[in-house]
């Protein structure tokens, strides 16, 4: 037995398996997305899309790309045939939910109105700064995320305990 190919399937379903997770990936399916459209559309709190996404990430079903102070993710196609076919029927069955339907349209609409433009265009850019010169300044800089492969050994703790301890 494969305990790498398990612990894949196992970060994988665990992905699958919540309500939040399967609306980011709902929204994603078309192409990447900007995490401030997440907040937008869904109505979750950045703090707890935050956490879902790290949890994508970490399964390995989306990856992450900066553009400046922007965080945009993006589905990753499992490699296995498989996976594949797990993941495109998972979304297709989003697509046939009359409400995530409307979702995906809400994003289509925000994600190109000029208010949403505007908006990100007047966001404070403090995250520009080479070193913060001020005890408030350095509160205000974003750390940087850094993407990392994914692990998929297992760690011996329960599923429930990870899922307490990020929701």
């Amino acid at each position: 037995m494969n305990k790498n190919a398990l612990a894949y399937m196992e970060s994988f379903y665990m992905a699958l398996a919540d309500k939040t997770r399967l609306r980011v990936l709902n929204l994603m399916r078309d192409g990447e997305v900007c995490v401030c459209f997440f907040t937008e559309v869904l109505g979750d709190s950045q703090p707890k899309i935050s956490r879902h996404l790290a949890y994508l990430r970490n399964s390995g079903l989306v990856r992450a790309r900066r553009d400046g102070k922007w965080m945009h993710y993006s589905i990753v196609e499992p490699e296995t045939d498989a996976g594949k076919n797990v993941l495109m029927n998972a979304l297709n069955w989003l697509d046939d939910q009359p409400d995530l339907r409307a979702e995906r349209e809400k994003y289509k609409a925000v994600c190109c109105s000029p208010e949403m433009l505007v908006q990100i265009a007047r966001t404070p850019i403090t995250f520009a700064l080479p070193y913060a010169e001020t005890e408030i300044e350095a509160e205000t800089v974003d750390v940087i995320e850094t993407e990392s492969e994914p692990e998929y050994e297992y760690a011996g703790i329960a599923h429930n305990e990870i899922d307490e301890f990020l929701l």
